[in-house]
């Protein structure tokens, strides 16, 4: 801690490490372990082209996907919307959703969630193997 008290922390690139899936790229920004935060997890996620994360949900977390580049094509349980950069969606808590690069280029997002759970902040219920959303798209 410094002289000024600060209870907070820069985080520069190179202190988050990107994990690479078969579907894309996460940098984690903000989490517990990462900086102490408990009610906001942010990651940075990479879509590969024509990949995506595919029906999920947070069950005890609301969600804020905001588009920095590219088109996603993003769901909202049944619905399906196109989203370009400066696009956003809210996801209420328990709510299924999934973001689909189905370009051949990137696609960046910023995904903000609150509050934090557990030591990684994150809790995640896949469902894209459940009817209906393995027969959505």
């Amino acid at each position: 801690m410094n002289t000024w008290g600060m209870k907070g922390k820069f985080l520069p690139i190179s202190d988050s490490e990107p994990i690479t899936l078969d579907w894309g790229i996460l940098r984690w920004l903000s989490q517990p372990e990462l900086n102490g935060a408990e009610k906001l997890v942010v990651i940075e996620v990479s879509l590969l082209p024509g990949h995506g994360h595919n029906f999920h949900k947070h069950p005890q977390q609301e969600e804020v996907i905001y588009v920095i580049e590219g088109s996603v094509e993003q769901w909202l349980e049944g619905e399906k919307r196109d989203l370009d950069p400066g696009d956003s969606i809210f996801i209420p808590a328990d709510t299924v959703h999934a973001s689909f690069n189905m370009s051949s280029g990137n696609v960046k997002l910023l995904a903000i969630l609150g509050p934090a759970v557990g030591d990684e902040g994150y809790e995640l219920v896949d469902v894209s193997d459940e009817e209906p959303w393995k027969s959505l798209r």
